[in-house]
């Protein structure tokens, strides 16, 4: 099946009521586990690779150009709806490089910088990417960090602020900060739902929470009727994948037989078996999300 404007899968998922998950790849076995769940589940999807958590050398010495031709091959055979995106990337040349590489939409990691910069890089961006049909996430406002230990209401989004930079940068989708949390591993985030209605009724695109992984499933639903789209998710998928391999290490028998337990795609298949447990979470993830059948 041919890759699926990203704006087509969120507007399908504002008209009919679900979110679509974007669930964060860092190998060939997570993205097959992603591309599996949404299969299996029949719920369009969107996979990708970030530039937050990957290490900028590796990725600009050939690692970008690996990482697209494995999503690119498991977006045009899959059976569902799929968009591909490079994610919090940290520069226009290198989200260029990944638009020419197959990718089909794009997102800056600029949450921390001044509103005027953002504005600036951003439009940038919306109007080379649009030049060759490929979307582009925004984001107005910054996350809290769970791995620094801090929270700064102060940078929460501003619902002005998100109007007009939904405006003068003609962004596709537009990341809020509503209290939503990256890279936390305990607990779950307090969302403020009053300041996310307010961004959805001063904006005209669909919305984005990303610290998915912390997002409480029972507020999910209000959050879709406030105009969220899209829900990031990464942190658990690696967390319950090392949580398996962990376990599979302590469980390996003596005289194991090296060639069954790495990479034989078998039952014994250490990796294989992580694959499947981070599957099972996605497609938790895609029910929680109403995507379910949607695809």
């Amino acid at each position: 099946m041919p890759i699926v404007p990203m704006r087509e899968l969120l507007r399908n998922a504002i008209e009919n009521g679900y979110a679509v998950g974007y669930f964060e790849s860092w190998d060939q076995y997570s993205l097959e586990a992603v591309v599996e769940a949404a299969e299996d589940a029949r719920s369009p999807v969107i996979i990708g690779f970030g530039g937050m958590m990957t290490d900028r050398d590796w990725m600009e010495s050939g690692g970008l150009e690996l990482f697209a031709a494995m999503g690119r091959t498991a977006a045009e055979n899959s059976k569902i709806p799929v968009s591909f995106i490079l994610n919090e990337i940290w520069s226009i040349e290198i989200a260029l490089q990944g638009l020419e590489l197959g990718m089909n939409a794009v997102m800056l990691d600029t949450g921390d910088m001044p509103l005027e910069d953002n504005i600036r890089l951003t439009r940038k961006l919306v109007k080379l990417a649009h030049a060759i049909g490929a979307d582009v996430e925004g984001e107005c406002g910054q996350l809290a960090d769970a791995s620094t230990g801090t929270v700064n209401h102060t940078m929460f989004t501003n619902p002005l602020e998100a109007a007009r930079y939904v405006q003068e940068t003609g962004v596709d989708i537009l990341s809020v900060a509503v209290g939503n949390v990256h890279i936390l591993t305990k607990g779950h985030s307090s969302i403020n739902f009053e300041l996310l209605a307010e961004i959805h009724k001063a904006t005209n695109v669909p919305l984005a929470i990303h610290g998915g992984t912390g997002f409480p499933d029972e507020a999910v639903e209000t959050a879709i009727n406030l105009g969220v789209a899209k829900f990031n998710v990464g942190t658990i998928m690696k967390k319950i994948y090392l949580e398996n391999l962990h376990m599979a290490f302590q469980e390996l028998p003596a005289g194991a037989k090296v060639h069954d337990i790495v990479g034989s795609r078998k039952a014994t298949d250490i990796f294989e078996n992580a694959k499947n447990a981070v599957k099972t979470e996605v497609i938790r993830r895609m029910h929680v999300y109403k995507s379910v059948g949607m695809g």
